[in-house]
């Protein structure tokens, strides 16, 4: 994976607050001009034929949607108020609405708007959305999601689909389904959204993936004399954090769609939605330390902030990459290990454990890297009701010398 992300830029803004207040500093820190980079890149390697959505769950903060916006070709909503979020904010990119479990209220707003396509998940969200539609007196574009098995194909530690889930219609429902959306012609059929894997780092098993779905679209076209023209292969890019450069590759696997569009396509179109592999790289979670000490026997770093800020490193199992901005004091420690903590109330409340440190002192910042996605969003803000982090927003444009342009949130 290519992390376009500039520590210096973040160091410098921490500077710049150390210098304006002696407040033990707890922030985020968001690079837009990393997060512009990173977007451009992924999309310049995309070949012909192909299609590119942001799944705005990983992170849907305003100046993020607003820098990835000239780079994709629409945003995927995963929930009613992640649809009303979107539409407001981007109210001129097309929108994807998915997720299990969507109310009628939902499904109405969806079929109302001007460019949303549906996710549906199963054939009693297809009778209550025909309805809608039949109601309106408007067509309304559809992806019939479809939880299929890919025999030969491996797993990842999130599998959303292949086996048991709530995501998806199983072959079986399929006749079903076609048989629903002829008698209810508003309802105009896209597509087929397929998302199996999560967390997938194999580049060849991801190509695998896209050949069958394209394979098996291809089929239930000709078989059920269907017209589309998108498949939807989802997002699910892989991000390791304890080593990022065996993170997905995207280089290897775009080159790879070339051939797979021109041997399986037979002029379908593929779609794509990442979240997290988009935003991972351009989001850092600072904190700063309060206090050292040692218990039985180990090192604990105290630093302002924690998981209730920060959920992904508990989320994830992981102990999660950090940097060391030192500051004026002596060091406490020097060529330890020591567990680094927050300020709630748990032993779980760890950010990574034993790491070894050259030199830490109170008052020095812990830089957590890959904090741009599945981070702030999802974790449990209100514990303990410690004050919210500081939000900023490093902005994409030339800045003048040795002025940062910050958007404070």
């Amino acid at each position: 994976m290519t992390l376009h992300c500039q520590p210096e830029r973040v160091e410098a803004l921490v500077a710049q607050w150390r210098a304006e207040s002696a407040e033990p500093i707890c922030a985020y820190v968001y690079d837009l001009q990393a997060l512009q980079q990173h977007v451009r890149w992924m999309r310049a390697a995309l070949p012909d034929g192909c299609e590119l959505y942001y799944a705005a769950k990983a992170n849907p903060e305003a100046p993020v949607l607003q820098t990835v916006a000239p780079w994709v070709d629409g945003f995927e909503a995963a929930s009613g108020g992640e649809l009303r979020w979107l539409h407001e904010q981007q109210p001129a990119h097309p929108l994807l609405f998915g997720g299990p479990g969507k109310l009628d209220s939902e499904l109405a707003l969806a079929a109302a708007l001007p460019d949303c396509t549906l996710h549906v998940e199963s054939l009693g969200e297809l009778a209550r959305l025909a309805s809608i539609a039949d109601a309106l007196g408007k067509p309304v574009p559809i992806f019939l999601r479809m939880n299929i098995a890919v025999p030969g194909i491996g797993d990842t530690r999130l599998m959303m689909g292949g086996k048991p889930t709530p995501f998806g219609m199983d072959e079986a429902d399929l006749p079903q389904a076609v048989e629903l959306l002829r008698r209810h012609p508003r309802l105009r059929l896209e597509g087929f959204h397929f998302h199996l894997m999560s967390h997938q780092r194999n580049a060849a098993m991801q190509l695998e993936l896209v050949r069958a779905y394209l394979d098996i679209a291809n089929r239930w076209k000709a078989a059920y004399g269907l017209d589309f023209a998108v498949v939807n292969a989802g997002g699910g890019f892989g991000v390791d954090y304890a080593e990022p450069a065996a993170s997905f590759d995207w280089l290897q696997f775009c080159a790879g769609l070339r051939d797979v569009l021109q041997q399986h396509a037979h002029g379908l179109r593929l779609r794509f939605e990442p979240g997290r592999y988009v935003s991972v790289a351009c989001g850092w979670y600072v904190m700063e330390v309060i206090d050292i000490k040692r218990s039985h026997g180990e090192y604990f770093a105290m630093a302002r902030g924690g998981t209730h800020h920060f959920r992904t490193p508990p989320a994830q199992g992981h102990d999660h990459p950090f940097r060391i901005l030192r500051g004026h004091r002596a060091p406490l420690i020097e060529h330890e290990r020591v567990t680094l903590v927050g300020q709630l109330c748990t032993p779980k409340d760890v950010l990574a454990r034993a790491q070894p440190v050259d030199a830490l002192a109170p008052g020095d910042c812990l830089l957590f890297s890959l904090a741009g996605a599945y981070a702030w969003n999802i974790s449990h803000q209100n514990f303990l009701m410690h004050p919210a982090p500081r939000m900023a927003f490093l902005e994409a444009a030339p800045v003048a010398q040795d002025t940062l342009a910050v958007r404070v949130a």
